[in-house]
């Protein structure tokens, strides 16, 4: 087998088993900085070892007798006396089986899966919510510091002095990362919800790198989104989020070109979206109409549902749209929902109504979201102003990493002529 082939198996298993691993070992350690140095170290070693001396025949249980063994020697260097003698203590009875995370599956008490039970161990409500949130993505989502701060619309800076500052607090406040009992599970649905939806997104839109679109992140993410469902099979907004994940991602194979650049919506090939999983996500808003508990994720499933049922572009309700926009503003205001609630009532009842609703918002917090300019450039070119229209073209363009997305904006500049000035 080629290094090259070696070195994709290796990544395979730290995406299947990083973040089991890494809170098994924060859970022992009591330490999620510690126990990340230590998964890395593993890892590093598996790099130079096993395209070396083969393939482990069980890898998961290598890299946690690895990292296991790499934190005592780090914790043996160290001069923490009466807790370092525990922590080496720990470490040490935690020698791991064939099964190296069997403990973490006991501790589920019915969380039908491990990566999912360990996302409801880092919502902790001792937490901040936007702190327990990152934290989760970033040790279990497999998102970036920086694809999160995207996220959240805040600084990479920040961000990650936030995610410094909730480690701290686990460490000194000793708050546990164990699996909540069963009966406390509800308490923690917003949050786990908000992971996945958000390792969702990241998927739909990778905010960097050359692919536009990251099949695995939405893959894990409906995959999990069908887990929660059949742990809360009664939960409407369960129903919802994975309704809105099969709506979008129904779309998967029409929002590129053969060279991995984006089609937008209106110009996507309609006989390409797959019309079993817009089925599924029907019959999931129909079930959760029943309950009468409308929330922020059965109304965005509303509003991809009527783009992905409507048979052409020119039948999508824009009225309708806006109108659920509206309503999800009050449920779960955000700039987001503002910016796209200005876009729909732009294609309902024409550009300037979207540009005046576009301009009365309060964008400190778009000021680097570059979706906010590329709707702005659009009305202004459907208005005729082009010169406008290209800065605000140019202006999204230096925002953004995505490569596919780059060219669809240097399209769109092109298709604008060149500049009168």
């Amino acid at each position: 087998m080629t290094r090259c082939n070696e070195a994709s198996r290796i990544e395979r298993s730290f995406r299947e088993d990083a973040g089991r691993a890494l809170a098994t070992l924060a859970k022992v350690l009591g330490d999620i900085d510690a126990a990340e140095d230590a998964l890395q170290d593993a890892y590093l070693v598996a790099l130079e070892r096993w395209p070396r001396e083969g393939f482990p025949r069980n890898a998961s249980a290598w890299i946690l007798t690895t990292a296991k063994n790499r934190a005592i020697d780090r914790l043996r260097r160290e001069r923490r006396g009466r807790e370092k003698l525990e922590r080496l203590a720990a470490l040490e009875i935690a020698a791991p089986s064939e099964d190296p995370f069997a403990s973490e599956r006991e501790a589920m008490a019915g969380v039908p899966d491990d990566r999912l039970g360990l996302i409801f161990a880092c919502c902790h409500p001792a937490l901040a919510l936007e702190a327990r949130i990152a934290l989760t993505l970033r040790t279990l989502g497999g998102l970036t510091t920086e694809e999160i701060a995207d996220a959240f619309l805040v600084p990479h800076a920040t961000l990650s002095q936030r995610l410094v500052r909730v480690k701290r607090k686990i460490r000194e406040a000793a708050i546990p990362l164990d699996i909540p009992p069963p009966e406390r599970l509800p308490e923690r649905l917003a949050d786990v919800a908000c992971v996945l939806y958000l390792i969702f997104n990241e998927g739909y839109l990778a905010s960097a790198g050359d692919r536009l679109v990251r099949f695995d992140l939405c893959d894990e993410a409906i995959r999990l989104a069908r887990v929660l469902m059949q742990l809360m099979p009664q939960e409407p907004e369960v129903m919802g989020l994975l309704a809105l994940m099969l709506f979008h991602h129904s779309r998967r194979y029409a929002r590129t070109d053969g060279t991995g650049n984006l089609i937008v919506l209106a110009d996507q090939d309609r006989s390409l979206w797959d019309r079993e999983a817009i089925e599924e996500a029907s019959a999931l808003m129909t079930r959760a109409a029943r309950h009468r508990a409308e929330g922020p994720y059965q109304l965005q499933a509303a509003i991809a549902g009527e783009h992905a049922l409507a048979s052409t572009p020119e039948s999508v309700n824009w009225k309708r749209i806006a109108e659920l926009y509206t309503r999800l503003a009050a449920a779960a205001p955000s700039p987001i929902v503002d910016l796209n609630r200005a876009v729909a009532l732009g294609f309902a009842h024409g550009p300037g109504v979207g540009l005046r609703e576009l301009d009365a918002l309060d964008d400190s917090m778009l000021i680097d979201y570059h979706p906010a300019f590329v709707a702005r450039a659009d009305m202004l070119e459907r208005l005729g102003r082009v010169e406008e229209a290209r800065s605000a073209y140019g202006l999204a363009l230096t925002m953004t990493q995505n490569s596919g997305e780059r060219t669809y904006l240097q399209r769109k500049l092109e298709a604008l002529g060149p500049s009168a000035r």
